[in-house]
């Protein structure tokens, strides 16, 4: 039996890349909301300590990461103890 998620996403290379994105984007803000909750670190605490700007930390959090560049994005994980690796498929 085809699942849902076969059947509309899977089946659509337009829908599963554009899943694909947004899947990522709330993966990356899960990670940030339970890191800032885990270290008890609020929005303007953890811009202050990356160098960006609150808004910046707000996109994320929210799932609007896609004008995030690579730098932004690093300072904002180095903030919080991770750095980003980029490994082959």
């Amino acid at each position: 039996m085809e699942s849902t998620f076969d059947k509309y996403i899977n089946s659509d290379p337009k829908r599963k890349e554009k899943f694909d994105k947004e899947y990522n984007d709330f993966l990356l803000s899960e990670f940030i909301l339970e890191k800032m909750a885990e270290d008890n670190i609020s929005i303007r605490a953890l811009a202050k300590k990356a160098g960006v700007s609150p808004t910046i930390i707000q996109k994320i959090r929210s799932k609007n990461a896609a004008n995030i560049n690579y730098r932004t994005l690093s300072c904002v994980l180095d903030s919080l103890g991770y750095k980003i690796s980029i490994v082959s498929k």
